[in-house]
């Protein structure tokens, strides 16, 4: 939806949303891209206005706005990730292929950190966010989302089986559902086998349902899903393989949507594969033991703004949840992260950057285990922006 296309009704309430995030620094001044945010969350000013405010949190404490200048994707991502560019739809929007029956899921999870996997999701959201825009000047009219098609062919039960392929799923809809509304402006799932349906059952609920109401999905009739295609572009924008006249060799189709060579439909070569070694507790790390059926949180005062909270740790056995959130002056919370983490295979690193002065928590959560404890080795510092050295929370809270 456009901002021209509003009724009165609609205009009105769009003005009083403006005018309650006017002191919002957005990645995209756009009245359009303003627009996004209210109809996710189907006019309703103050849902709209919640969205808006925790991404934009969300942004500062993950270094989006940079991300493209500032962060370099791991090569078997950008090798295997199944996704390529080519032309624009009837209505100026670029056009993605992913081949996504074609990818090695089980051999790109092996080979990367989950959480650079969702960075380099954000990573392929924000080249496309550009990638709008550029179309959007040189069509000289208002573009807001993307056309993709994504090709199941090839997708195994043995693939949707894999329980990282399926959580990592789930999380990478969540993350673009609450970041990137209506960037969306229709999506064709063709090559659907029968038991991808049951996959789709359990995104849905995390889907907006004006999001739902532009993916289709359809089976293995080439015939059904050409026509479905060639009705949203053109043939000279839709590659040969899927009904249309574009070649390979088109200057429009950008294979790489990186600069490396991609490896699409390749298996990814164990040397790419994280070493399978248990992590071991640093010598500088505290052990704490969290019940079960229990949550253990650490709180920090932030008394500077972009100061960077840091944190390293791992369980001696099991996954465990992990959140960072900060608390309001009235009392509400804030999720900056909030995920079931594999601690006891690989040694979890992160850090945000603390966008205000307020209470930050670090919260180890084990309340879904009604059988075991949790034993944690954990190590958090607060690094000051300005020259004063780093604080551990050990030593802060002396």
């Amino acid at each position: 939806m456009f901002v021209s296309q509003l009724d009165e009704t609609q205009r009105a309430t769009f003005e009083q949303f403006k005018e309650a995030i006017k002191d919002c620094q957005l990645v995209n001044p756009d009245d359009n891209y303003i627009l996004k945010w209210l109809v996710a969350r189907s006019f309703d000013i103050d849902q709209a206005e919640k969205m808006l405010r925790q991404s934009i949190e969300w942004r500062r404490a993950n270094r989006i706005d940079g991300i493209l200048d500032q962060w370099e994707p791991p090569e078997v991502l950008q090798k295997y990730y199944p996704v390529e560019l080519c032309g624009v739809d009837k209505f100026g929007c670029p056009i993605c292929i992913v081949p996504f029956g074609q990818a090695d899921w089980r051999g790109i999870l092996q080979s990367v950190s989950k959480r650079d996997y969702l960075r380099y999701i954000c990573y392929l959201a924000e080249m496309g966010m550009t990638e709008i825009v550029n179309n959007s000047k040189l069509a000289q009219k208002p573009i807001i989302g993307s056309m993709f098609i994504i090709d199941m062919e090839g997708l195994s039960g043995k693939q949707m089986s894999y329980k990282p392929f399926r959580d990592i799923g789930l999380e990478t809809v969540k993350l673009l559902e609450a970041n990137y509304p209506e960037d969306l402006r229709k999506t064709i799932i063709i090559n659907a086998p029968k038991l991808f349906t049951l996959v789709f059952a359990m995104v849905k609920p995390f889907l907006n349902p004006v999001t739902l109401e532009k993916i289709s999905v359809l089976g293995f009739d080439r015939k059904e899903w050409s026509a479905a295609l060639l009705k949203e572009m053109d043939a000279n924008q839709l590659p040969v393989r899927y009904g249309g006249t574009m070649k390979e060799s088109d200057p429009k189709w950008n294979h790489n949507y990186s600069f490396v060579e991609k490896k699409i439909g390749e298996e990814v070569p164990q040397s790419y594969y994280l070493a399978k070694v248990k992590p071991t507790p640093k010598d500088y790390m505290i052990s704490l033991d969290v019940p079960k059926r229990k949550k253990i949180k650490f709180e920090h005062e932030i008394t500077q703004v972009n100061s960077i909270l840091r944190w390293e740790f791992m369980t001696e056995d099991c996954d465990i949840g992990f959140s960072v959130y900060y608390m309001e002056d009235d009392g509400k919370r804030v999720d900056l992260m909030n995920e079931r983490m594999q601690s006891h295979l690989v040694m979890e690193e992160g850090q945000i950057v603390c966008t205000r002065t307020c209470t930050y928590v670090l919260e180890f959560d084990n309340s879904y285990s009604v059988l075991r404890s949790k034993t944690v080795w954990h190590h958090m510092v607060v690094d000051l922006p300005s020259s004063t050295p780093a604080v551990s929370f050990e030593e802060f809270n002396q």
